[in-house]
């Protein structure tokens, strides 16, 4: 007899759940790169293929976040910007709604778990890289969307540069909070005041 479609869906969920929280604690005693997808598979009680069926690489378990999702948020809010809004005005808006949609995300953000993902991407070559690449092509996105959005007011240059600053700054703060121990999310919204010289 086969199990109804919630019902597994839910089983689906705490076996994924359970490769990521297990996978994180290994990577925190072992290191990432000395664990592998077997080990991380045999620890949970599953077969190496379920690994495989939930992620494609270890990478994946790790990179799990809603990139795509949250960087959707902030293009709809600049699609839809309000009347007298400047570039600059509505980027920040884009930002903050990212931010939320990225905490939304999170079960514990300042959980054990998700301080060490935060310390894998940080620390971890391949992972860096990805997450910089990534962060690379939503900058990318977020200035075509604010170029298209205002093309009588800005040009290419103009967009890159206002994204750029402000997405660099915020990435500046959260690297320096993860090292300082500080709130991520607060220092990134600090980021977003003093980048767009609105600080309260």
């Amino acid at each position: 007899m086969t199990q109804p479609a919630g019902l597994r869906e839910r089983k689906k969920q705490r076996t994924r759940r359970a490769l990521i929280e297990t996978a994180y604690r290994l990577f925190a005693r072992k290191g990432y790169d000395q664990t592998t997808t077997a080990e991380i598979a045999a620890a949970v009680e599953v077969s190496h293929a379920t690994f495989f069926n939930h992620f494609a690489t270890k990478e994946d378990l790790v990179l799990t976040d809603d990139g795509e999702q949250i960087l959707r948020a902030g293009l709809n809010v600049i699609a839809e910007r309000q009347s007298g809004e400047t570039a600059l005005d509505v980027l920040r808006r884009a930002m903050f709604r990212m931010l939320a949609e990225a905490g939304e995300g999170l079960r514990d953000p300042a959980g054990e778990l998700e301080r060490i993902r935060l310390d894998l991407i940080t620390s971890v070559p391949a992972l860096r890289a990805t997450m910089l690449q990534r962060a690379f092509d939503a900058q990318q996105q977020l200035a075509t969307a604010l170029r298209q959005t205002y093309a009588d007011d800005i040009d290419d240059v103009d967009a890159a540069a206002i994204v750029g600053a402000v997405t660099g700054a915020v990435l500046a703060a959260g690297r320096t909070a993860l090292r300082t121990g500080q709130s991520l999310s607060i220092a990134m919204q600090r980021a977003v005041d003093i980048a767009t010289r609105q600080r309260e």
